[in-house]
């Protein structure tokens, strides 16, 4: 017959189980305000994105060559577009400052019609956009967007 433990035993481990479960509450709560909604960033692209890059995230035709004024259209953010091609650090920059900005910046000569998000959109709602536009990549281009992310 094996003897019954200790009652001091018992209740640390009870204990240890209880300080378990609350540590894992707290893990997967911080893990999930870190995790973008992809739900939130649908209704965000659809909100704030969609009437320039389309619903389907296509982009306008021929956005590839410069209108009379001078401006690209807007691109696509599907795999067919360039937006896998820059890394999350441009992407948010771009979304938050407007695209003329990023480019003066970068020294390109090009026109851009992006406006700057800044005023409206928190950085959380940026993350939650570009998540819900990875969400809709082939798993190669994700990869690919993530390499060159740095992560």
């Amino acid at each position: 017959m094996i003897p019954e433990p200790p009652i001091l035993l018992r209740r640390s481990v009870a204990w240890l189980i209880v300080l378990a479960l609350v540590v894992l509450a707290i893990v997967a709560a911080w893990a999930y305000g870190k995790t973008p909604d992809l739900r939130r960033g649908a209704a965000l692209y659809a909100q704030h994105c969609a009437s320039c890059h389309g619903a389907r995230l296509e982009g306008q035709p021929d956005w590839q060559i410069a209108g009379a004024d001078g401006v690209l259209p807007a691109p696509p953010h599907d795999e067919t577009g360039h937006t896998w091609h820059h890394g999350d650090a441009m992407l948010t920059d771009y979304i938050r400052r407007g695209g003329q900005a990023v480019l003066d910046d970068m020294g390109v000569a090009m026109t851009s019609g992006m406006p700057g998000f800044g005023e409206v959109l928190s950085e959380g709602d940026i993350a939650a956009i570009l998540a819900f536009i990875k969400s809709q990549w082939p798993p190669r281009i994700r990869a690919i967007q993530t390499e060159r992310s740095g992560g």
